[in-house]
């Protein structure tokens, strides 16, 4: 059995708004995220890894941020594309652990909706997804709230009968 693992990280600033989107959930706070697309820094960690287990390049060759009909674009979008990817290269996901690191907004209350909502655009069971959320003690640009990161790690296993 042939398996892979690819490993994917993005960051994007933030400033004062009204919500962002992580995981493919809607989040509202006083908080958004500053990007092209809707600057899902978790989905885009998982793009990114999910292309680097299967030698696919990374998210910003499939959908550049200085292509206008990526602008404001759900990532979701760009996921089910790799995922698209990834099955006509007959893998399928094993699983997926992610870490979000960001003082705001909270994650705790919005872990179980992004478990499921990625779960689903990765066609597994929730359990296979994991999400750890850290702040960063306060430390650097992301402990003084003026960005998020997140870093993605998956493991494919060929399905080729």
């Amino acid at each position: 059995m042939s398996m892979r693992i690819g490993h994917g990280f993005d960051s994007h600033r933030l400033e004062a708004g009204e919500g962002m989107r992580l995981g493919g959930v809607w989040i509202a706070c006083d908080w958004r995220l500053v990007a092209h697309s809707d600057g899902d820094a978790l989905i885009h960690a998982l793009c990114d890894a999910l292309l680097g287990a299967i030698g696919g390049g990374d998210i910003g060759r499939l959908f550049p941020d200085n292509d206008p009909q990526n602008r404001g674009m759900d990532s979701r979008i760009f996921l089910r594309e790799v995922m698209r990817r990834v099955r006509e290269q007959q893998y399928e996901v094993v699983n997926a652990d992610m870490t979000l690191i960001a003082q705001v907004p909270r994650m705790a209350p919005h872990a179980r909706a992004i478990q499921d909502t990625l779960a689903a655009e990765l066609g597994v069971e929730p359990e296979r997804v994991n999400l750890k959320a850290k702040t960063n003690e306060g430390m650097g640009h992301l402990g003084r709230r003026e960005g998020i990161a997140a870093h993605a790690v998956v493991l494919l296993q060929c399905v080729k009968k």
